[in-house]
This record gives structure tokens, sequence and C-alpha cells, in this order.
């Protein structure tokens, strides 16, 4: 493994990546960094307004720049938007590094979500969209993940132990 994060959280919507990075790195008392919130902070508007402005692919262009610099940068406890994964620059890019692909069931994912607001792939019949998306990227999840963690019958609590002893201690 090379230098960068401890560890670093993969999985559609739903899964609890932001909740379970932020229980993660209270345990072992380190910073937490999110993509999506990078991306934020430097366009200045949310994933939906630049989503809704200037389409997906602009945003999966945002979004390769800030993992990378996030994986360069970060040595804490690293969470990628569900989409991350999507590019093949990305995914070699997390080769070198202890990623968990937190999968979650459809029935779990789709009352985590609730009606989608705020994902902008989810608009319309939430279910569904998120269905075919889960199904489209598990692949890619499991292609780049060192550990899998299926989270439906967990709390956030329950999965940051699991990635705890998976990972280590304080590794």
């Amino acid at each position: 493994m090379t230098a960068g994060p401890v560890v670093v959280l993969v999985g559609p919507p739903g899964a609890g990546k932001t909740t379970v990075a932020d229980a993660v790195a209270a345990r072992w008392n380190v910073a937490v960094r999110d993509t999506d919130h990078d991306i934020e902070r430097s366009a200045g508007v949310t994933v939906q307004e630049i989503f809704i402005d200037h389409g997906e692919q602009h945003f999966r262009a945002l979004e390769e720049k800030a993992v990378a610099a996030a994986l360069a940068e970060h040595q804490g406890v690293l969470s990628l938007g569900g989409g991350a994964i999507l590019s093949e620059t990305t995914r070699a890019a997390l080769a070198d590094h202890a990623v968990v692909f937190l999968d979650v069931g459809l029935a779990a994912a789709a009352s985590r979500v609730g009606l989608g607001a705020g994902r902008p792939l989810l608009l319309g019949n939430v279910r569904s969209q998120l269905k075919s998306l889960m199904d489209a990227r598990r692949p890619l999840y499991t292609a780049v993940a060192t550990h899998v963690i299926v989270t439906d019958e967990l709390d956030a609590n329950g999965v940051a132990d699991q990635v705890v002893d998976l990972i280590g201690a304080s590794s």
C-alpha cells in the first residue's frame, strides 16, 4: 500500500459512506474527507447544481481530479462519491489503497436515500433508478475493493467496527 488515506470507502447511494467515514475517523482520531464535499467547496455550488448546469460529464471530470488530489494528499478516512469508480483512471489509482466497498441491498438503500433529494441521478422513480445504478456499478465496486461489508442489517457504528477490524486498529 502507498501513502495516502488509511482507508477509502466506496459504494452506492444509501450505503452509508459519509456516516461510516465519520465514525471510523473518530475511532482512529484522524481526519475525514469526502470528495463530493471537496467538489462542492471548490465549485462553490452543490453537486446537484453542477449536474443541472453543466451535466454529468463535467461533474465526472471534476470528480476524477478531486479523487486524485484526495488520494495524494489525505491521510485519514476518505469517502468517495458513489459514481467515482466509473472513471478508469480512478479505479487504477485505487489499486494501491485499502478500499472498503460498503455494499447495500436495494430495499435498504432505497429507504436510506428517501426520495433522492439532492441526488441528481436518482430523480424520478428513485427505486428503479437506484436499482439500475447499483446493478451497473456493483462489478466496479467489487473490482476496486480490498474488502466488502454488507451494510443492510448494520447501523453506522456496526459498519465502522467492521472497517476497523478489517483494516487494523490504526493502520
